[in-house]
């Protein structure tokens, strides 16, 4: 069994074609089927069904692919480590990353470390805390940077930056120009929450929690997705929420949105990076950018 058998062999199952699978191989279709065909009399199994004019896994086929994609995987890191020992930074370089971070803080550092290392492929992905930080366990990101802590033991957490949480109405809430809230008055409002998952909401929990609240017992109408979601619906509505001053200020200096007097805790920015990964090259120049500030 060799490496081209294993990558054709999965290229074949993603594609359910034997000659799109050659077209995106950039082979001949005729040297893509004699190396199924070799794969499969070698090991006495049949891994594809034909099934009109496409093709489909066979059971022994689906067991095979996750073994074949693993191996593949392993082979390429292989490679890239080798790579990586041979000089500067080079290859490719995924960054994950929570929603504040990537919208308002990481770009700047995204520029600086193109402008150093023009060499290395980089991309930038965007989704919540959970999200990013999963991508780092599962492998397809080199390292996120994320909201808040990650109770997650496989992966290590450094502290790159921090921000600043604060509450928010609209231009009809009741709260606009209100002075002195008190913890109790937060029950006494309605709330637009960021989803489940979000480093923003689980520092606002976390806050209430401190003041003897039950994130439970606020009157929340919505939950959305985004930071935009969030700040579209306080400022068409008279519900409050909690988000970064960063994603804010604008509205705040336009006018569009208001912030009462109620105290707000600063909560770090954490660069997750995974404990039993090989650091690139690549990945300590951005290790190195992000601890600059």
């Amino acid at each position: 069994m060799t490496l081209e058998q294993l990558r054709i062999f999965l290229a074949v199952a993603e594609q359910q074609h034997m000659t799109r699978a050659a077209e995106r191989l950039h082979l001949t279709q005729s040297s893509v089927s004699a190396a199924i065909a070799a794969l499969e009399e070698r090991h006495g199994v049949k891994l594809f069904n034909r099934v009109g004019r496409g093709i489909e896994l066979t059971d022994a086929g689906r067991l095979f692919l996750p073994e074949a994609r693993s191996v593949l995987e392993r082979a390429g890191d292989a490679a890239r480590l080798l790579k990586d020992l041979s000089g500067a930074p080079a290859g490719q370089l995924s960054v994950h990353a929570s929603q504040t971070v990537a919208s308002y803080w990481l770009p700047s550092r995204l520029i600086r470390y193109h402008e150093r290392h023009h060499q290395v492929e980089l991309s930038m992905h965007v989704g919540n805390t959970r999200q990013a930080s999963q991508a780092v366990l599962d492998g397809r990101a080199h390292l996120a940077v994320v909201e808040g802590r990650v109770d997650e033991p496989a992966l290590s957490a450094r502290k790159v930056g921090e921000d600043r949480l604060v509450l928010v109405v609209g231009r009809r809430h009741r709260w606009r120009h209100m002075q002195g809230l008190a913890p109790a008055d937060l029950l006494e409002t309605g709330w637009i929450h960021r989803e489940e998952g979000s480093g923003t909401r689980a520092a606002l929990e976390e806050e209430l929690r401190r003041l003897g609240i039950s994130p439970a017992d606020l009157q929340v109408g919505l939950e959305l997705p985004s930071n935009e979601a969030v700040i579209a619906a306080v400022e068409a509505g008279t519900s409050a929420a909690v988000l970064s001053l960063r994603a804010v200020e604008a509205h705040l200096a336009q006018g569009r949105l208001a912030m009462p007097d109620f105290p707000m805790p600063t909560r770090p920015f954490f660069l997750l990076l995974h404990r039993e990964r090989h650091v690139t090259r690549a990945m300590k120049a951005m290790v190195d950018i992000l601890a600059e500030g």
